[in-house]
């Protein structure tokens, strides 16, 4: 218990130590230690990378999954590595709802074949769209979140070791020249002169692991800040992989619809002729109309169902 109120103190001291150093620094009353000049463009790059990263995520998964209920449902699944149900995409459900219709209001009669056609074509869109949503979550998105929660996650870590290590260099640096400030007007008994030596010492030795501590930070970030390069490469890989699945998905839609056209042809309405009886006419002959025709039409060519 002991330990741990004595690490605890010592942590709260250095975090305030930092604190006052870091508020000193932004108030112009000490001097910070400067980074080499490569290494703020790095930064500058990185956030840039991050920021529109970001967006781009985002706006993805609106196009993705436009309903933010099903986003927030499907974040939670993943969160709590469970599989999310499956659902049905809107073209989806929009087909079985035209067929049911078909179904209900009677499948041979023009409407009903219609939106037979019609709802099984709606069915293969939402089934296309719903491949599309799966390619480019492996392609693009996926890609993206990696690099926000795992790779930035890093970058962030070494970039908070990094400030912390200089401010501790700074405050090396701020602590008083033992040589200099050394009394020079009178002679120091031994034990003192022997105190202050080792004081002078250990000064000297903080102040060069700190600046060793500090090196060796800049250079793992400057690493970690220079691989952007490589997330740039890596996400143009996966921006044609996700250009890839979406030529593919609006290739089938075009023929889905063009195959759609083509059935729907048949059904022209102006192909289709209404017949009807009319008082005092031949009993052979029925009033036949196709779009702005009328005419006679002989009952032996009509096979009458009902």
């Amino acid at each position: 218990m002991d330990f741990n109120m004595k690490k605890l103190a010592s942590g709260a001291g250095l975090f305030f130590t930092r604190a006052v150093q870091f508020t000193e620094e932004k108030l112009g009353q000490a001097e910070r230690t400067e980074l080499d000049a490569h290494f703020e463009p790095l930064v500058t790059r990185a956030d840039a990378t991050k920021l529109w990263t970001e967006r781009i995520f985002s706006q993805m998964e609106v196009m993705l999954q436009p309903n933010p209920s099903v986003r927030m449902e499907e974040f939670l699944y993943e969160k709590l590595d469970r599989t999310a149900p499956k659902r049905l995409s809107s073209g989806q459900l929009l087909g079985r709802h035209m067929e049911d219709a078909a179904r209900t209001l009677g499948p041979e009669t023009p409407y009903g074949s219609t939106l037979l056609l019609v709802g099984d074509c709606e069915q293969r869109l939402g089934l296309a769209e719903t491949e599309l949503s799966q390619a480019s979550a492996v392609a693009l998105l996926n890609p993206l979140r990696h690099f926000l929660e795992v790779d930035w996650s890093n970058i962030t870590k070494e970039r908070r070791l990094l400030e912390n290590r200089r401010l501790d260099l700074d405050a090396c640096k701020t602590q008083p020249d033992f040589h200099e400030t050394r009394p020079r007007n009178y002679v120091l008994s031994a034990s003192a002169s022997g105190l202050w030596t080792r004081e002078a010492e250990k000064a000297a030795d903080e102040l060069r692991l700190a600046q060793a501590e500090f090196d060796k930070q800049a250079e793992v970030t400057k690493l970690l800040l220079e691989d952007i390069s490589s997330t740039h490469v890596n996400h143009l890989r996966c921006l044609h992989e996700f250009v890839e699945a979406q030529a593919l998905y609006y290739k089938q839609c075009h023929l889905h619809m063009e195959d759609l056209q083509k059935e729907l042809a048949w059904y022209d309405a102006d192909a289709l002729i209404t017949v009807h009886t009319v008082p005092g006419m031949d009993s052979d002959w029925l009033v036949g109309e196709r779009g702005n025709h009328r005419g006679k039409v002989p009952v032996t060519y009509l096979e009458l169902l009902s």
